[in-house]
């Protein structure tokens, strides 16, 4: 056998070993997708349940350049629904908005792991200082406060994650949106006889579950 041919047929031997070492390489990696993926199946875990229970109106005022200042505190209560999958709260900020436009700075809840079928309740204080108002908006807050109802929107937006076992899976986007209607002076209104607020001015008028997207 000339040394040609031997150089020849040790090459043929690596390459077909490093052909079965990427083949069995690939089905490892096919199995263990395979595995998560039935898994996933069986597990199916449900997205987290928000609840608003309270909004409190500490202070509110419109500057005569249309800035609005406003400290709020919301009641909010989260539900993990699972029955064999927990939930970590990686990351999560609440703030406020009306009509759209966000009136608060956001507000970071703590990093927190919810195991199964677990209840966690927050009470952030959410705050913003001279937030400029369009003058359509100045204009419809006045006239929400005439007539007794303001409707503020509670916003949570996150990242969690899911844990089945010694399985976790990857980050999810988390949004939540809490309607809050406000009665105002008792749905008086400013027309009513505590006009110019006080304590009770803006009342919350009942709880609500609250609108998850993951």
């Amino acid at each position: 056998m000339s040394i040609k041919y031997c150089d020849q047929h040790k090459d043929c031997e690596r390459q077909r070993l490093y052909r079965r070492f990427c083949a069995g390489l690939a089905a490892l990696i096919l199995l263990a997708l395979l595995i998560v993926l039935i898994v996933w199946l069986l597990l199916r875990p449900s997205k987290p349940r928000f609840y608003l229970n309270n909004l409190d109106i500490v202070c509110i005022n419109v500057s005569s350049s249309a800035a609005l200042s406003v400290t709020m505190q919301a009641t909010l209560a989260a539900r993990n629904p699972n029955a064999r999958v927990g939930i970590f709260y990686d990351r999560a900020d609440v703030y406020a908005e009306y009509r759209g436009l966000q009136v608060t700075v956001a507000t970071a809840l703590p990093p927190m792991f919810q195991g199964r079928g677990d209840a966690t309740v927050w009470a952030p204080f959410l705050s913003g200082a001279g937030v400029p108002l369009p003058p359509y908006l100045a204009t419809a807050l006045a006239q929400d406060e005439t007539a007794g109802y303001l409707l503020v929107t509670v916003r949570v937006d996150g990242w969690i994650r899911w844990k089945a076992g010694a399985f976790i899976t990857s980050h999810y986007h988390l949004r939540v949106r809490c309607p809050a209607l406000l009665t105002v002076n008792d749905g008086q209104g400013s027309y009513g006889s505590n006009a110019g607020g006080g304590v009770g001015y803006f009342k919350f008028n009942r709880a609500a579950p609250c609108i998850v997207e993951v």
